[in-house]
């Protein structure tokens, strides 16, 4: 039986196709189209969206959520996740808590926020990258342990005694309507995407989320750039913690209670593949804003939280399934 040879389907192309097409089809440019209709939507529902101070208050509902959901993407690019970042905003509440009851200052509180997130972050590094353990196994693990090790400290009880400069974090405004939370996350994007895209670090991410043995023979040390996202992981999640806690001045162990499904929701939304591999940080800031503009809208609609829940989980399966969707019509 003869096989006939189809040279094109091996063809590569010279060099990347150019012109306002690709652009135009871009997922960060469809999420600009998404975010700019919702965006009209809510200001056509509502009287009070277009006011400054409630275009402020509307940065709240995602910028402590999307500070860790820039450290998750570069993690799910490298083909890992983590889970657990939730429970450890809580763990971190409690370690700031009860050292605030002793009299810590603020810039102790800060401290201990970020060095137990890191810490935490590094224990799942630890268990994925030295025993082998898969990550989604391991946080949903340590999901339970750092929320329970929450609960047994605290209970059900609250600590409110923080200082009040410890406010600023999540209260407090750099310049008119601009608050510190939403000013800092800007800055950690233009931070996290210039190590991404145009850093060798970035680049060793990018080839560890596609073929970890092939970056392991080029050199890469896979093991060690993982442990480094855990951390970093981690340590996004103490400084949401921090902002957290400052923003409603107190301490519970439910605090933050199922986050983590819209991070995960805002980085997969931001054209971040599950499976590793490929995403962007302009396209996780762009979902982080068009989850946030969904999240305030529904809530100036008084929208109850189970149906933003609702909508959120749906937001996630689409996103998911429409790529596979469209390349099973593209015949590919």
């Amino acid at each position: 039986m003869t096989m006939l040879y189809d040279a094109t389907r091996f063809a590569v192309p010279d060099r990347l196709e150019t012109g306002w097409k690709p652009r135009l089809l871009r997922w960060e440019t469809l999420l600009l189209a998404v975010a700019a209709a919702i965006f009209t939507f809510n200001a056509l529902s509502s009287p009070y969206f277009l006011d400054p101070w409630s275009l402020s208050d509307a940065t709240f509902n995602f910028t402590e959520k999307a500070t860790i959901a820039l450290a998750m993407a570069l993690l799910i690019i490298a083909a890992e996740i983590d889970l657990s970042v939730a429970s450890i905003i809580a763990l971190c509440s409690v370690a700031m808590g009860a050292a605030a009851e002793a009299g810590a200052g603020t810039g102790v509180l800060v401290l201990i926020g970020l060095g137990v997130g890191a810490l935490a972050g590094a224990f799942n590094g630890a268990l994925v990258t030295g025993f082998g353990l898969p990550s989604i196994v391991v946080t949903i693990g340590t999901l339970s342990l750092f929320r329970g090790l929450a609960y047994v400290v605290l209970g059900d009880g609250v600590y409110k005694n923080y200082p009040d400069s410890f406010a600023f974090f999540g209260q407090g405004y750099v310049w008119w309507v601009l608050s510190f939370e939403f000013v800092l996350f800007l800055a950690l994007a233009v931070v996290f995407g210039v190590v991404l895209h145009k850093t060798s670090f970035g680049r060793w991410i990018y080839a560890i989320g596609n073929n970890p043995t092939a970056a392991r023979f080029s050199g890469i040390r896979v093991e060690r750039v993982k442990f480094l996202l855990f951390v970093l992981s981690g340590l996004m999640a103490g400084l949401a913690s921090v902002m957290l806690t400052s923003r409603v001045g107190s301490t519970r162990p439910s605090i933050a209670f199922g986050w983590e499904l819209e991070i995960v929701t805002m980085v997969v939304l931001g054209g971040v593949s599950i499976l590793g591999g490929s995403g962007s940080i302009p396209g996780v800031v762009i979902a982080a804003f068009v989850m946030g503009l969904v999240t305030f809208g529904l809530g100036l609609l008084n929208v109850p939280g189970i149906v933003m829940s609702i909508v959120i989980g749906v937001m996630l399966i689409s996103v998911i399934a429409l790529p596979i969707l469209w390349r099973r019509l593209q015949g590919n």
